[in-house]
């Protein structure tokens, strides 16, 4: 993903969950059922993108982003929320909702 475009991404009104993972990660393999559940859940009102920090190592960096998987969420651009590791599908459909 091209660094403009990730952050034209971010700053929208729509909060938008950012799931920096590796291919490589055992954790991060577990995330995916995860997002999958919260957006068929939450559709349109929230946007879930990927970010494999081996091939975008800039944008991950730029987020000091040390470990994965690291979950970050924005809404106009800002950091609303932040956490790595696995993060339960209620736990997050409810951060998400209280930012909206």
């Amino acid at each position: 993903m091209a660094k403009a475009n990730f952050f034209e991404l971010i700053k929208g009104q729509i909060p938008t969950l950012i799931d920096f993972s590796a291919e490589w990660c055992g954790p991060c393999k577990m995330m995916k059922p995860i997002l999958d559940q919260v957006k068929a859940a939450m559709g349109d009102q929230v946007r879930i993108i990927k970010i494999d920090v081996d091939t975008n190592p800039s944008i991950a960096s730029s987020y000091q982003v040390q470990g994965v998987p690291t979950l970050i969420l924005f809404k106009k651009g800002e950091i609303k929320w932040r956490q790595s590791g696995v993060v339960p599908t209620e736990n997050l459909t409810k951060i998400i909702k209280a930012n909206m």
